[in-house]
């Protein structure tokens, strides 16, 4: 997986309270501690949550992260969280363009690029979310539509903020449905994720930029899945909702 170091991040989505994430966390950080230095780990938590769980993880291998941000700094934005306000409680990482927030919110490639820099210039690490329908695999188009993705979901990023931005390859197929990509799938949209961005970056960056998959990733298909040369980590979601799962995929992986 040359000199990148894996990532392996939690989505818990709309899922546990505060009191139930600190539970996980306690028991999570037990579980992982072994592996610190081998990689790195998040967990990204429902806001509500979000401060019970960098002070549970606080000292430990495991970064927090949210779920999603507003482009806005402050002003009359009910419902929306700001950059600062993450900052604020320790937060590092934040998901962009989960396909749910593109499905349910409307979030268009440019929202999303708009997000990720507004992450970047504030100082949180963004983990820009892509990926295909099945009716768009299933016609061919598994190409264009990461192609179209890329280039708009990272439009006016630079060299040195690509660096700081991870990717998360997520067939939207695969999500939450038990299914997914075969490790030649994923690895082939991995990969001509690393040549878009070495046909913009240049190949020194391409090669330092984190590519994560993300769908249905378990214990018992990590290891196959992080072996394939373009998978640097996965963004997993219900697997890493129990602490001793979300161990044992990650032991499997290294």
């Amino acid at each position: 997986m040359s000199e990148r170091t894996l990532f392996i991040a939690g989505n818990w989505k709309m899922n546990k309270t505060a009191t139930e994430a600190a539970m996980i966390l306690s028991t999570l950080k037990g579980e992982v501690a072994q592996f610190k230095g081998k990689l790195n780990i998040a967990i990204c938590p429902t806001f509500t949550a979000l401060d019970r769980s960098v002070k549970t993880a606080a000292e430990t291998n495991i970064k927090i992260g949210a779920q999603d941000i507003s482009v806005h700094a402050s002003g009359a934005y009910t419902g929306e969280i700001s950059t600062s306000m993450l900052l604020d409680l320790g937060v590092e990482y934040v998901i962009i363009g989960h396909s749910e927030r593109r499905q349910y919110h409307r979030e268009t490639d440019k929202l999303v690029s708009e997000k990720a820099k507004v992450a970047l210039d504030a100082g949180l690490l963004p983990i820009v979310c892509l990926g295909e329908t099945l009716e768009e695999r299933e016609t061919n188009k598994t190409s264009e539509v990461i192609t179209t993705q890329i280039k708009g979901s990272l439009a006016g990023l630079t060299a040195d903020e690509m660096i700081k931005t991870t990717i998360a390859y997520e067939p939207i197929w695969a999500i939450g449905t038990g299914k997914t990509a075969s490790p030649a799938q994923a690895q082939e949209a991995h990969a001509l994720i690393r040549k878009l961005l070495t046909d913009t970056y240049g190949v020194e960056v391409a090669e330092k930029v984190i590519i994560q998959y993300g769908g249905s990733v378990k214990p018992d298909n990590s290891s196959e899945l992080m072996g394939q040369t373009d998978i640097d980590g996965a963004l997993v979601g219900g697997a890493s909702l129990d602490a001793k799962v979300f161990a044992e995929l990650i032991a499997n992986a290294l």
